[in-house]
């Protein structure tokens, strides 16, 4: 209980933030929301629909009320560039980001735990050596870097994989064609971030594999006869799992704020190109709407991994 009502409090202290940046820059509320240039080129109806819909004629109170009120309906504001909503302007663009940041956690996840038990099990070899020296070298690299050698790569120099985008345009393409053609998009943004990512979820195992190994039930185990995978994976590396939980959950919002750096490398069009878009459009809109919408995402994503802990280690339960 305590856990949500914490998170409760972020996710208003998000919304409260969110609503009172723009209105505390000088002057008119609605040029420091939209800007001088979306101001020339608005008709008085749509600047007049504006200010009823952000109440920006009544007192401050009265304006949040309406900013809520306009949330629970989905309605994050007007994009003047795009002449649509946010919110439809948001969602077609939140599929690509959601299997790029998607994807390369999950990969990058799975493999720093596998990685990082067998590492930890055999701790001062030469392969934990060359594991450890190799993700480090790697993941010290910043995402789009990273993105920009595999662009010159692997797109420029030998042409293997397309320069932008995320489906060949005017392909008409369907099915496992289709799907055959994202993922040939996806490669390249998808490696940069997962090697800029997996040396953090490979350290945590391995360091807690250490410590774990020198546990008296790991002798124990031994002892009796058991295999070694058997007890390499379930006897130490589900103990070590529960700080990795915690790893993911600080981990996203760093893939998060990356993939937003590799999609403006690969023009991949998600959260992050349509921020950089927005940036050059000076759409503070659509701004506002994508860094709300990221900020509770991360939010709900460290929820959920807080609900998991109790899974994985039910002593977690009576901690409290």
């Amino acid at each position: 209980m305590r856990n949500v009502i914490t998170y409760v409090i972020a996710f208003l202290f998000i919304l409260t933030l969110n609503f009172l940046l723009p209105r505390m820059l000088p002057g008119d509320p609605l040029m420091a929301i939209y800007g001088n240039e979306a101001l020339i080129a608005m008709t008085p109806e749509l600047k007049a629909h504006l200010v009823e819909r952000f109440a920006l004629d009544q007192p401050l109170w009265q304006q949040f009320g309406a900013y809520l009120l306009a949330l629970v309906q989905g309605d994050l504001g007007h994009s003047y560039y795009y002449n649509s909503s946010v919110s439809s302007v948001v969602l077609g663009r939140l599929p690509w980001t959601l299997l790029l940041v998607g994807t390369a956690l999950i990969i990058s996840t799975l493999l720093g735990i596998v990685l990082g038990i067998e590492s930890g099990w055999r701790r001062g070899s030469r392969r934990d050596k060359s594991l450890l020296t190799s993700l480090m070298a790697v993941s010290g690299f910043p995402d789009f870097f990273l993105g920009i050698l595999l662009l010159i790569g692997f797109s420029v120099t030998w042409k293997i994989f397309p320069l932008s985008g995320a489906i060949t345009p005017y392909s008409g393409l369907s099915g496992a064609a289709l799907v055959l053609d994202v993922l040939h998009h996806l490669f390249l943004p998808l490696t940069a971030l997962t090697l800029c990512h997996i040396g953090a979820s490979y350290l945590l195992p391995r360091n807690t594999m250490v410590t774990v190994l020198k546990n008296p039930y790991i002798l124990m185990a031994k002892a009796k006869g058991l295999p070694d995978r058997v007890v390499r994976y379930k006897h130490a590396g589900r103990n070590a799992l529960l700080p990795v939980i915690t790893q993911t959950g600080i981990q996203l919002g760093r893939m998060v704020t990356g993939a937003l750096f590799v999609e403006i490398v690969f023009a991949y069009p998600g959260l992050g190109y349509l921020t950089y878009e927005a940036l050059l459009a000076r759409d503070y809109p659509v701004l506002q709407g994508v860094l709300l919408i990221v900020a509770v995402s991360v939010l709900i994503a460290n929820f959920l991994v807080d609900l998991s802990y109790s899974k994985l280690d039910p002593r977690i339960r009576y901690a409290h």
